[in-house]
Order: C-alpha cells, then structure tokens, then sequence
C-alpha cells in the first residue's frame, strides 16, 4: 500500500520506546514483540554477537549490573540503556561480546529498527521521531542519525510536548483556553505552554531540562533509602572511597530502586527484597549483601519530592514568566510513566492545578506522532520508490487537520506519473468511513477539481477515495484514501532556544551571544533570521586556508542576549576560508547573515559578502560535546570561589545568594558521583551554568560601587586629555558624556555604566592616540630582541625611524604606518591576544 502520509509516528524514549500507525483514521499502537504497548529502550549483544532489544535486553541488563558487582577487573557489560541521554556527545559503549565501542547514535539505530520490525505488513520508509523540546540541536542531529543507521529515508522529527497535546486535543472537550503539558520521561522533562483557541493549538512557550527524569528519581531512592541501609547493615568504607566501586554498586542498586519506585506509585507500601546470594560481592569484612527494606509512601516522598521539585519549579518559572498562574489553566497534561507517582500528582495539585489523567502518560506522544504523522506527505523521493504507475495516480491536495465542519479538496490527474492509458472521461468518488455521507461521482482531469467534504466533529475523518470511468467501471488509482483531524488543529512548533552567534560588540569590544532577528525562543518554525552589516576583524586572503571568518553557532536559554558564551550550548563553528572566497576580502568588510530552520529544526546558514557579491550557504553539522573532567571541577572551584567573594563584598544573607550556594552544593556532590560518566556531567555542566547566571546577576549588585569610582576617575583623565589635545568637536563629545555619567550614577545601572566606561575609554584612546603609538615604538626599541622578527633588519629600521620621527615632532598618521609594517612581521603568537576571527556587530 503506497502511503501519501508518513502515518507512523515512534516515541523514542530514554527507558521506554514505542511506534504507532494511523489505521482508519485512529492513531493505533503496534504492539512489540511480547504484547505490550512500549519496549524497554534497552540493547544487549550476546556471546553470539547477536543484538537482543526490549525486554530481554533488560533482564540481561540486570543480570550483568549485578553481575558487576562480583569485583571482577574484567568484566564488561554489554547490556546497555538510557543512551539517549548521551546523544550527541561523544560517549562510547564498549561491547566486549562485539570486540568494539557503539555510539548512542548506534545504539538508538537498534531500537528504532526493532519498532520497526513490530510493523508486518509494509515496508516503513518514512517516520516522524519524537524528541525532547529542551533537546539541543546537537541531540537533534544525533537523532537523525540514528534513524538514518535504522534505515529510514524521510525522517522527520517532532517536539513530545507537541505530540501529547495533539492527541489529548483531538479527544479533549476543551477547545480553549491554556494547557500546560508536563512531560516528565525517563530520562528528560519538558514544559510546554499551549494556548487553544476553537480547537487551534499554539505552543507559545517552553522549558526543559535534558537530564532530569526517571534516571534521577532511582538514584535519588538508591541515596536516601538503599545507601544508607547498606552503610547502617554493612561494612563499606572501602567500596564508598573508591569511585569506580560505588558508581558499580549504585547502578546495581538502581534495578530496585526502579521498581519500588513503580509498585509505589500504585500501593502504600513496597518490600525491597532480595535473597541471600540475588546480590554478588561483599562488604569489606567479607559478608554478602541482602536487602530487607519497607518503604512506605513517606519514605518515598522524602526522597523523590526533591527531583520532582525542580520539574515543578521549571514549570512555575514557565507560568511567571508568561504572566500565569496555575489557576488559569485549562487543562494540565501529565506525559511519561514517573507522572503515575501519587507523590507527584499531590504536589502538583499543592502548586499548580489538579493535573487532567484522561490520557496514558505512556502511549500519548506516540499516538500523537502518528496523528501528527498523518498530517505531513511523504517526501517525493520516497514517493517515487513507492509509485505503482500501473495505476492512475492521483494529486489530493486536503487540509490534513481542520476546526471546519467543511473543506474543499483539490484532486487532478497526474498523467506524467501514470503509464497506463487514461480513459478519455474520469470520476472520483469519496465516500467517509462510517458511510454516512459520499460525495458522488464528480468528474476529474489533469487540471483539476474540487470536491466539497462533509467532516465528524471531535475525530480524524477517514475518506475512501474510488476512481471509475464513464460506464462505471472500477478504476485502479493511488492514493485509495486520505485522512483529515477534525476538532483541533496543531499551529507550528517553535525554537526551544534562542539561536545566535557570538560577535564582538563593535561599542564595547566584548564577546558574547547575540540572537538573530527573527530567531527568537518560542519563534514559529520553520523560520527564518538575519544579521546584516556584521564586520570582518581581518583580510580574507583568496585560497588561504589560515586566513578565515568564524561563525560560532549557539543555543541560548531563556534572557540569555549579550551573557558570555560558556552559558549557552554550542552547536557548532561555521568557518569561511579565503579558500571558500573567489577573490581578497578586505579587513572591515560587511557580512550578511540568513539563518533558515526548518521544521525539524535542520540550520541552514548563509553568508553574503557585498562586496564580493558573493554568497556561500553551510548546512550546519553540530559538533559532539565532550566536558574534560578536571576542566569541570575546576570551574565548580571557581563558582564557589565568586561566593566567597560576594560574601566579602558584604552580601550575606541575601537569599539568592543562600539558594544558589545550596544548588552549588548538590552541584559538587553529583559531580562527585559522576565523575567518570559523560551523562552526569553534562547534567552538572547545564545546571552549574544556570547557577552562573545567578552570580552574575549578583555581581552586578556589588560592581557598582567599584564601578562607579572608575567611571569618575577615567572621566577626569578624558577631561584633562581634552583641555590639553581638544578642540570644539571634542568638548561636544566630553560633555555628552558628562550628561550621560550624570544619568547613570542617578540610575545605579551596571550595565550601561560598563556601555558608557568602554565608550570613555575608546573616546580617550582615539584622543590621545598619538602617545599610545609613541608607547608602542618604544616598547619596541627597548625589547627589540624580545620579539621574533620575519626581517629583523627592516624591523630595526622602521624603529629607528620611528624613533627619529618621535624626536623630531611626530606625525600620527607616520607612526601609525610604521606600526602596521612592525606588526606585520610579529607572529601571531606575539601579537596582543584577541579573537579576531569572529564578527563585529
């Protein structure tokens, strides 16, 4: 059957996947290999080197965590989950059984080609994928890839939040007013802020964290409740001062943490227990261990309030910053199996709203997918692969989701793509799928006509779609059906993330993250953003491969405009090369920036050079992250450090400072129990940076004082410059700049006070230019022997010369040319530090 839709939709989960098809017009799960609705996202290779999926992967999975805990130097695993955790880093799994390393990427090819074997009557070529809204566009790609390694040749991807709110929508009687979709995974969450309006659905904000979920609530259980048994009954000095060991037992741990934490979100009470010998290894006085806990619904609350909390908190932030409270919301959508915790949904209804459970947590964003699925056509070249051009192929050009009760479809013949001959007369006929209305036989041709449908409210129409000829003789066509959603109707999805570049600031010379107009978080996709009139820094020599522009590419969070680049997610650096470019690129040269996303969030980048007329475009391949351990402490180190320092400047109780020394803590002490896993850091990094952005904002409070008395002092040394070297043109710029030191002092703004010292500065500079090129020829005569020069002949020359000149009445323009000539035979190495690769702007 050649499918116009994609139809399949697959919910690619951290510990859960699943894949769902559109049949009859109903968004149906394809039940996996041992009957259930989703597989665990788990892959196990055996001695045979055959790759196991789903629920057997799992149980071996478990057999070798514990397995792990025999103490055995050389034991490896080859049960392996939660790697979407790691897509698109650059993380390993070493398979022993394979004799080589698997990416996630790989390792997610598996799953997603298993989902794919649960389908048995058809080929699937194309496929909507579910990812994360917080996911970055590195994790994006990954997912991508992955699909590609599964064999899919039309991928596109779409946000879970997205998904799960088109198939609570299409079911739902609320058809206005703001919903909130809390999608809490097993290894991600999201919040996602929906406004519908009749039935039209619009996501107009979201938040996220890509390491919080499932994961975090077993380990929080193994912490507060199983750990501290184990210490209370056990002897493990040894096995808590190793870090390799103790991550081995956690992990063992965490298969019974897992499950208390689901028989607890059904029941009062759980027993963690596990027989004599179930657990191998020992303590260090050589007993083995056993597990005998009763974990009541207190016990559990206590420990997984506080991994909930920070969920709640994303959420409420959500909420604030959009103007909303809890109370104005019409619906609250839960999405992923933790969202079952009875510990959960009371803590929500405490905070937010009571959360609406008429939809399953665990199947929603794969129906959704496939719903959404049903809506986008299946690429042409798919398409053509597809085509039985024995028979009359067909152009149905519907409205895939509507809010109408009545649509107009345009259908023609295309005679270009049908090899038998069409009969000289042709009628088409839609007939709905409860039989209740038809259209009857209207005639079509290769221009085309258009049929008026009649559509059930609140569900997806399915119509039948028969071809005859003028003596009613059945025709063979394709497609034989479509499909339309009546009742909701699902606007774009939008950014996640401010897209941007890093660009000096052509006023203050800082380097930091500027957005692109037109690419703003919660920006419909596809879109599309510029940044005209950007500045080369140098030369762009044709053909040299040393002399090239770089665009460095990021994601930034929420208010993330002009903060330092270390605070946003790198996606990649764009670099043009003289060798990219037909002819030179002078030093100053403007640069045109179009920055495309489509609506799998795919960045297309393209540079225009108006003075060469001259455009190249760059499809941009994210880079895989990789965070060096001691480089992480180290900037740990450095936080705590800014505390220290705050507190010395006299803010101590303040209680933004106390939350954030708090977040540190628990900062260093995951960090302490990841050190060696490429997923804990990525998690310590991303919330060490919004910890960064909060000393910041303090900072800011204790600059002003400093800052303030530079303002002052380097304002009286711009004044004495100007009485000496000014003249009328410059005392309008003194005094200009004395109002504005007026106006900031009054207003006590950091920001533009630090706008307003570079502006000084720069001013004082340009002023007094002449001395600072004097300074230079100097320094150069007295530490000749310090620089290394490409021709120290003609460099002790130009010194000389500019030592005479210096004697003799300097000329500016003189010196500055025999600075150029200087720095021109320095290397690079020698010359003042400074990216000047990056833009101006």
């Amino acid at each position: 059957m050649a499918r116009t839709k994609i139809d399949y939709g697959i919910d690619l989960g951290t510990t859960n996947s699943a894949i769902s098809r559109m049949e009859n017009g109903e968004a149906t799960i394809k039940k996996t290999d041992t009957l259930k609705d989703t597989m665990p996202s788990c892959v196990y290779i055996n001695k045979k080197k055959a790759i196991q999926v789903g629920d057997s992967a799992y149980n071996a999975l478990k057999r070798d965590k514990l397995k792990s805990m025999k103490g055995a130097d050389n034991f490896q695993s080859n049960a392996f989950i939660e790697f979407k955790r790691t897509m698109g880093t650059d993380k390993m799994y070493q398979s022993s059984n394979l004799d080589k390393e698997l990416s996630s990427e790989e390792l997610s090819a598996e799953v997603l080609k298993t989902l794919k074997s649960f389908v048995k009557d058809e080929n699937v070529n194309s496929i909507v994928i579910t990812v994360p809204a917080a996911f970055k566009n590195n994790q994006k790609e990954a997912t991508r890839e992955a699909a590609k390694l599964a064999g899919f040749n039309h991928i596109e991807l779409l946000q879970e939040p997205v998904a799960a709110s088109m198939a609570y929508g299409l079911d739902s009687n609320k058809k206005d007013g703001f919903w909130l979709v809390f999608d809490f995974g097993g290894g991600t969450f999201d919040a996602a802020l929906l406004k519908v309006e009749e039935g039209i659905m619009k996501v107009i904000d979201t938040e996220g964290d890509n390491y919080l979920g499932g994961k975090n609530l077993d380990f929080a259980i193994v912490d507060e409740i199983i750990m501290p048994y184990l210490k209370e009954n056990y002897i493990i000095n040894s096995i808590l001062a190793d870090d390799a060991k103790k991550q081995i037992l956690r992990n063992a741990m965490k298969f019974y943490a897992e499950e208390a934490k689901i028989k607890l979100s059904f029941n009062d009470t759980h027993n963690i227990l596990s027989d004599l010998g179930d657990i191998p290894g020992e303590d260090d006085e050589g007993e083995e261990f056993e597990l005998d806990i009763t974990v009541t619904q207190a016990d559990i609350t206590k420990a997984v309030s506080p991994v909930f909390q920070k969920a709640i908190d994303v959420s409420l932030r959500l909420l604030e910053r959009n103007n909303l409270k809890g109370s104005s919301l019409d619906s609250l959508i839960l999405v992923g199996g933790p969202t079952f915790s009875p510990v959960l949904r009371k803590m929500l209804e405490e905070q937010i709203c009571k959360p609406d459970t008429s939809v399953d947590p665990m199947t929603v964003v794969s129906k959704g997918a496939a719903l959404y699925a049903s809506t986008v056509d299946v690429s042409e070249e798919v398409r053509e692969q597809t085509r039985d051009k024995t028979k009359i192929q067909l152009e149905i050009a519907n409205e895939a989701s509507t809010v109408e009760t009545e649509e107009f479809v345009p259908i023609k013949i295309l005679a270009d793509k049908t090899e038998d001959e069409i009969p000289e007369k042709v009628f088409v006929e839609l007939t709905r799928g409860d039989k209740a209305w038809s259209s009857g036989k209207v005639e079509v041709n290769t221009i085309g006509e258009v049929v008026e449908i009649q559509l059930n409210e609140g569900k997806t129409n399915l119509f039948e779609v028969a071809l005859y000829d003028d003596k009613g003789n059945i025709l063979e066509c394709e497609p034989t059906f479509f499909s339309v959603i009546q009742g909701s109707k699902i606007g774009n999805a939008t950014l996640p993330y401010n897209i941007g570049i890093e660009l000096k600031d052509k006023i203050t010379g800082k380097v930091c993250f500027r957005t692109i107009k037109g690419l703003e978080k919660n920006q419909s996709i596809p879109a599309v953003g510029t940044r005209n009139g950007l500045k080369t820094q140098k030369q762009i020599r044709p053909g040299m491969d040393s002399d090239f522009i770089k665009i460095p590419v990021y994601e930034g969070e929420y208010a993330s405009e002009g903060t330092r680049a270390i605070y946003n997610e790198h996606v990649t650096d764009i670099k043009i090369s003289g060798s990219d470019l037909p002819s030179l690129l002078p030093e100053n040269s403007d640069v045109d920036l179009t920055i495309n996303i489509d609506r799998s969030e795919k960045i297309t980048v393209t540079a225009y050079f108006p003075y060469l007329d001259y455009s190249t475009e760059i499809e941009v391949d994210s880079t895989k992250t990789s965070i060096e351990t001691s480089w992480l402490a180290n900037e740990i180190r450095k936080a705590k450090g800014s505390i220290t320092e705050l507190k010395q400047n006299g803010i101590s109780n303040n209680g933004q400072l106390l939350k954030v020394e708090a977040e540190l803590e628990q900062i260093e002490k995951a960090f302490e129990n990841n050190k060696n896993d490429v997923d804990g850091k990525q998690e310590v990094l991303t919330n060490l940076r919004k910890s960064l952005k909060t000393i910041d904002e303090l900072n800011d409070t204790t600059e002003w004082p400093k800052l303030e008395e530079t303002l002052k002092e380097e304002f009286y040394r711009l004044e004495k410059a100007n009485n000496e070297l000014g003249n009328e043109q410059t005392n309008q710029v003194v005094n200009q700049f004395r109002s504005q030191l007026d106006e900031v002092i009054r207003a006590k703004d950091v920001k533009i006070g630090n706008v307003l010292l570079e502006e000084i500065e720069m001013f004082l500079f340009k002023l007094t230019e002449i001395y600072q090129f004097i300074g230079l020829i100097r320094n150069f005569n007295d530490n000749f022997g310090g620089y290394s020069w490409s021709n120290p002949t003609k460099a002790r020359q130009l010194v000389s010369a500019g030592m005479e000149k210096i004697a003799n009445g300097p000329d500016k323009e003189e010196l500055r040319q025999i600075l150029i000539s200087l720095f021109d035979m320095i290397p690079n190495t020698e010359i003042p530090s400074g990216d000047d690769s990056v833009l101006v702007g």
